[in-house]
């Protein structure tokens, strides 16, 4: 009986036009984050080929962003997603260690760095 009535509700919803849950409005900075997480996971994928002995470093620093700014919801698939994405395209590029690797680890470092101090100094409190 709840369930039909769920059902109905949620139909009913659909059909009206409202959104059947809300979701939290995107950051202005949410393309910095979404771009920082995707050079987060190339770091992860690239420093551990290139025998950084770093462990899962990257991907927990990914962790802490995702739980510090989207702890759920459609912004943290977002960040999760671009995580994957930046793993997966050097994964498919890179199996092993290159000078190139390299220059893509001291650029995506620099980059990287450069949103943390941009997004800091300009949304901080």
């Amino acid at each position: 009986m709840l369930r039909r009535v769920l059902l109905l509700v949620s139909i009913a919803l659909i059909a009206a036009g409202v959104p059947a849950r809300a979701e939290v409005a995107a950051a202005p900075f949410d393309g910095s984050l979404q771009r920082l997480a995707e050079i987060l996971g190339a770091l992860h994928y690239l420093r551990g080929i290139c025998g950084a002995n770093e462990g899962q470093k990257w991907r927990n620093e990914m962790q802490s962003l995702v739980d510090a700014e989207a702890p759920q919801g459609e912004r943290r698939a977002r960040m999760i997603a671009s995580f994957n994405r930046g793993y997966r395209g050097y994964q498919q590029s890179y199996r092993t260690c290159t000078p190139a690797a390299d220059l893509v680890i001291r650029r995506y470092l620099e980059e990287g760095s450069k949103i943390i101090r941009d997004v800091t100094a300009r949304y901080a409190n």
